[in-house]
């Protein structure tokens, strides 16, 4: 156990020792400076340089491409996979915002999104076929302690439960650990989310908890679920990734040979 020397002040006049909190207990000519020894335990000391906060980048993978929202162009795709006659509005079950209107709505929040640094947002692109079909972001975005969020996610149909998919997580994540130098990330998701909490798992994220009552989205409650990778856990975590993308987990007809969750659970053993 760490032993910590708390500095306090006598000041001159007063019959109580003042604790040094900040630069608002100013030392005076007169005041005797004194420190004690607490033996409590406190954290590791850390020679900390902040992360660098994220700007606008393309990320590519071998399936999927993360590119800044072009909400002129994207509009259109992205209502058409995510509301009917064609698409699924489902998947805007759990989000704040969503369905929309009109593809003309739509454009107007992906207008302020295509501009917006915190959260900042990413349109995902399969490679196959040049398609947008679907939404990523981080937030609460904070280089100071190295902490940022993975979140305000949505996929069509089309990219649910692809490789294509995963990629796209595993892009950010790496992207924020080993360009950007974070210390955590999180995944946060309405507590009856079965299918991102599931994910979370699946993706190595470690659960922390429930924050009950945490938020009100769309006029119901929300209780918050709660996962985060560390940078100390991150290169096991970034091998399961690797090890399940490689062409050679697939069969013939694109089935996986083994899972991510099945690889990401040993890492964690």
């Amino acid at each position: 156990m760490a032993i910590v020397h708390v500095a306090y002040v006598e000041r001159k006049g007063s019959c109580h020792p003042t604790e040094v909190r900040d630069d608002r207990w100013a030392v005076g000519a007169a005041d005797t400076i004194r420190t004690m020894p607490v033996d409590l335990p406190v954290g590791e000391p850390l020679n900390w340089t902040a992360a660098q906060p994220p700007e606008r980048p393309e990320l590519r993978g071998s399936r999927v491409l993360l590119r800044p929202i072009d909400a002129e162009g994207d509009a259109g795709p992205l209502y058409a996979v995510s509301h009917p006659p064609d698409g699924d509005p489902a998947v805007w079950t759990y989000l704040p915002d969503g369905p929309y209107e009109s593809v003309e709505h739509l454009r107007q929040t992906l207008g302020w999104a295509e501009t917006s640094s915190d959260p900042l947002y990413f349109v995902l692109v399969r490679l196959a076929d040049e398609r947008p079909l679907g939404l990523a972001s981080y937030l609460r975005i904070t280089p100071e302690f190295g902490v940022i969020e993975i979140g305000h996610i949505w996929f069509a149909p089309e990219l649910q439960r692809t490789t294509a998919a995963t990629e796209a997580i595993y892009l950010l994540i790496s992207h924020a650990f080993d360009d950007l130098a974070y210390r955590r990330v999180e995944w946060k998701c309405n507590a009856l989310n079965a299918a991102s909490r599931r994910a979370a798992e699946r993706f190595g994220f470690m659960f922390e908890g429930v924050f009950r009552k945490h938020q009100i989205v769309k006029g119901r409650n929300r209780d918050t679920a709660w996962y985060a990778i560390t940078d100390d856990e991150w290169p096991a975590i970034r091998a399961c990734f690797r090890a399940w993308l490689l062409s050679e987990n697939f069969d013939s007809d694109g089935r996986q040979i083994r899972s991510l969750g099945e690889l990401t659970a040993r890492a964690h053993a």
